[in-house]
């Protein structure tokens, strides 16, 4: 005869032949669950299945609502970049940062500005070392198209 270790509200905790949990179970109105199968004996518990499958849910939905969600913030520059707006957008980064969102800073070249290439990887790298006490470097300036892109994402608290 197998036997289950029995807990629950309103029920006599100890362990049990597995007929008389489930009277145990049926004489309240009630559902026996196995909660613990892997245990020596294994644990069942009395309770309303159906109550037990809506907490679960729930609980799951919560932790999907905690689990870090990654956002990213786009910083666009011209090749040109005055130090006024440079400054600006480099405090916008560090706000960012510091809410934990990831960072996008790109330098976008419209026409024949596509010839400062050099002005825009310069631009960037003083962007990613002006912000390396907030920030991790993702990927180093790489051109696509016509833009440049650099990816930021803060650093940990306490690294």
């Amino acid at each position: 005869m197998k036997e289950v270790r029995l807990v629950g509200d309103n029920v006599e905790q100890g362990v049990y032949p597995i007929l008389e949990a489930v009277r145990i179970a049926e004489e309240q109105g009630l559902d026996l669950v196995e909660i613990s199968p892997t245990a020596v004996p294994p644990v069942c518990k009395v309770i309303d299945y159906q109550k037990f499958l809506y907490q679960q849910k729930k609980k799951e939905k919560e932790q999907k609502a905690k689990a870090a969600k990654v956002v990213l913030k786009e910083i666009r520059f011209g090749p040109q970049t005055d130090d006024h707006d440079y400054n600006f957008k480099l405090k916008h980064a560090m706000g960012f940062l510091k809410e934990g969102c990831k960072v996008k800073a790109y330098v976008f070249f419209k026409g024949r500005s596509i010839l400062f290439k050099e002005q825009g990887e310069v631009l960037l790298l003083r962007f990613a070392n002006d912000l390396e006490e907030y920030a991790k470097v993702d990927s180093m300036p790489v051109l696509e198209g016509k833009r440049m892109i650099l990816m930021l994402s803060p650093k940990k608290p306490g690294k």
